[in-house]
């Protein structure tokens, strides 16, 4: 399976976007909102991570349950896709969701249904998937 995550809104906290799953006949199975870190030079613990493709595995853990491992990210290590809401929740993974919307009154969105999400994610992909992250270009920027 794969599955596309891409980067839409660049904010000063956070970068939210759009995550599809497809099968192995390329046919989407799976679609929700992404909520990142921005970009600060792959800053561990502070940045997202950079654009490019990475294998992804379950994970367990006490603190998240059953979740996803990015793997062989370049100077990285243990960058998730976990439940949570927040972009203080981050700490350079991905949170995915259901929508996007601002839960706590900030004025950033947040993703919403994040346990949820994740789990249906986890049915349709129990084992991983290879994951491309890049940017929707932004404006003024010429292809």
């Amino acid at each position: 399976m794969k599955a596309i995550l891409i980067r839409e809104n660049f904010q000063d906290l956070q970068v939210t976007g759009s995550f599809e799953l497809f099968d192995n006949k390329d046919k989407k199975v799976f679609s929700c909102k992404n909520l990142e870190l921005p970009w600060l030079k792959n800053k561990s613990q502070k940045s997202c991570i950079p654009e490019g493709e990475y294998k992804v595995v379950n994970r367990q853990s006490a603190q998240y349950g059953n979740h996803y491992h990015v793997l062989d990210v370049k100077n990285r290590t243990f960058i998730l896709i976990h439940p949570g809401n927040y972009n203080f929740e981050i700490k350079g993974c991905i949170l995915l969701g259901e929508k996007l919307t601002d839960i706590n009154g900030d004025s950033y969105k947040d993703v919403t249904n994040s346990v949820k999400t994740i789990k249906k994610l986890l049915k349709l992909a129990p084992k991983g998937f290879n994951l491309e992250i890049k940017s929707k270009p932004k404006k003024n920027e010429i292809l």
